[in-house]
């Protein structure tokens, strides 16, 4: 806990070292321009997540104050993201807000614990496939989620899935002006130009669009509703429903929201370091997390995490430090009491629209394009297989299966082991024929462990020679199951009066060598630089 804060503190002064009116001017400007991006995201991821337009608001403003400042970095920017509405969806059908709600403070008591147990960089274990894979499959669970929104009628289902199915099962007539809405909002967002783009954000000016015209033309669609100007939502966590809930019932979606929390804020940061140059301090980025999900129920508002489109636009807006977050919290905090009346008349049809593209912008094209044209058929099958997971179940399962998928593949990989059995050249090294007839060379290239021993021993039963050379420079990794093996190899082959040596072994290695008693064994002098050495070393004793 201490070095935390003691980096903290550090960070900070670093980080205003040297700060002026011209640095302010530009988190000025930047947190103006990440607010007119996130303003309509909030609303949408908001909505999005089983909640209201309002609870999406409040997490973005809370967010804004608290984990901006706490933050592991001068540049992230965190609120309600489309990844985290993938989870919440079904967990607020089947369970209801309250429940949502305690898994979010449950989820933040676990970042901060992950964060003072220095977890942050365990993140970095997962495969990129496996991470690309989950994010499509979240990207889908989101667009079909918005299929009721954007064709305007109501779905029934405990997911995105059974609530599609039922909309195809019933037949149902869509709204056309919804849809008219929603197809409209997703091509202005696509076609709008990266340009204007800098200035004036797509999705606020299709939002804005849409909801001049249906107030003006007082078009029959669903609209956002009465926003609250306040920070406190009539929706929120309560002492009295939290402790009427049961653990097991909110364990397991706590999980799911503390891993997507953790996964999609320290990759954030490591992609948005990179862009700024600025390394991110994940256990504290980590706490930080925690402490805004752990407050954030209490106030109304939905599980937060860093978002990548945010803070991609703090940085290339010239963000220079923490303050790009709090005065974008600032503007939103402005809007709702400003605002309200007008985001109160948004059609829900443009939120999913917003959505619709977001979920489409969130698929990691250049990496899935990237396995597929480089045709590697183990990256192309874990994506597929952590996607369809993700689909299917929930982000939990997802992430496990694809890591174990992941491992399995490895171990297969690595317990391929490669054994080729060499007669010396004599002519090459310049030798008698006769004196180097009697001595072979085993080369053996990879992991030697538990799931290569077969291999190992077919490999060596090869070898038939006077003395036995273990070329070992292509073994990077031995475990103790292959030790005691080739600890009983040698002293059969001893007792056969076969000389064994080694040589170009790795010193981690010939550490349990030593330590399996095989040195004991063949004798401290049977360690040679290269094969060659191993064979003039031999024939001149």
């Amino acid at each position: 806990m201490f070095h935390l804060v003691t980096d903290y503190a550090a960070d900070l002064k670093r980080e205003f070292n040297g700060y002026g009116p011209t640095a302010l001017r530009k988190d000025f400007l930047s947190g103006i321009t990440v607010a007119a991006v996130a303003l309509p995201l909030a609303l949408a991821f908001g909505v999005g997540s089983g909640a209201d337009a309002a609870a999406g608001l409040i997490t973005a403003i809370i967010s804004a104050f608290i984990i901006s400042a706490l933050s592991g970095a001068s540049f992230q920017i965190s609120g309600p993201t489309g990844a985290m509405t993938a989870i919440l969806v079904p967990l607020a059908a089947r369970y209801g807000l309250d429940t949502l709600f305690a898994a979010s403070l449950l989820a933040g008591l676990m970042l901060i614990l992950a964060g003072l147990f220095r977890l942050g960089n365990l993140v970095y274990f997962l495969p990129s496939p496996v991470i690309s894979g989950f994010t499509s499959g979240i990207a889908i669970i989101i667009a079909l989620g918005q299929a009721g929104n954007l064709f305007g009628v109501t779905l029934t289902g405990n997911n995105a899935l059974e609530r599609v199915a039922s909309m195809v099962q019933r037949g149902v007539t869509p709204n056309w002006y919804s849809l008219a809405i929603g197809l409209f909002v997703i091509v202005l967002m696509m076609l709008w130009p990266v340009k204007l783009g800098a200035r004036v954000p797509g999705s606020l000016a299709a939002v804005i669009t849409v909801t001049v015209l249906s107030a003006v033309f007082e078009l029959p669609v669903q609209t956002v509703g009465a926003i609250p100007q306040t920070l406190i939502h009539t929706n929120r966590l309560t002492l009295t429903s939290l402790l009427q809930m049961e653990p097991e019932v909110i364990l397991l979606p706590a999980v799911s929201i503390a891993v997507l929390c953790m996964i999609e804020s320290l990759l954030c940061g490591a992609a948005a370091g990179r862009m700024k140059g600025e390394r991110m301090n994940a256990d504290r980025e980590l706490v930080a997390q925690g402490v805004g999900n752990l407050l954030l129920p209490f106030f109304g508002g939905v599980p937060a995490t860093a978002a990548i489109a945010r803070t991609s636009v703090a940085i290339k807006s010239g963000c220079q430090s923490r303050l790009t977050g709090i005065i974008q919290g600032v503007v939103l905090l402005l809007s709702m009491f400003l605002l309200s009346p007008l985001m109160s008349q948004i059609p829900m049809a443009a939120l999913a629209g917003v959505l619709m593209v977001t979920a489409w912008r969130m698929n990691e094209w250049e990496s899935i394009r990237y396995l597929c044209i480089h045709k590697f058929k183990g990256g192309i099958s874990k994506f597929v297989i952590t996607m369809l997971t993700t689909v299917l179940f929930d982000l939990t399962i997802a992430i496990a299966v694809g890591v174990l998928f992941s491992i399995a593949i490895f171990v297969i990989h690595i317990s391929n082991l490669q054994i080729s059995v060499s007669e010396l050249d004599s002519k090459r090294l310049e030798l008698p024929t006769e004196a180097s007839r009697h001595i072979q060379v085993v080369y053996i290239t990879g992991a030697v462990f538990f799931g290569s021993l077969e291999q190992l021993e077919t490999g060596l039963a090869q070898a038939d020679a006077d003395v036995l050379i273990l070329s070992m420079r292509g073994v990077p990794f031995i475990d103790t199951s292959a030790v005691a093996f080739l600890l009983d190899y040698c002293q059969e082959q001893q007792n056969k009066g076969v000389t064994i040596l080694f040589s170009s072994i790795q010193p981690t290695v010939k550490d349990m060598l030593d330590r399996a008693g095989i040195t004991d064994v063949v004798g401290s002098d049977s360690y040679y630089f290269n094969a060659k050495d191993a064979i003039l070393s031999h024939l001149q004793e």
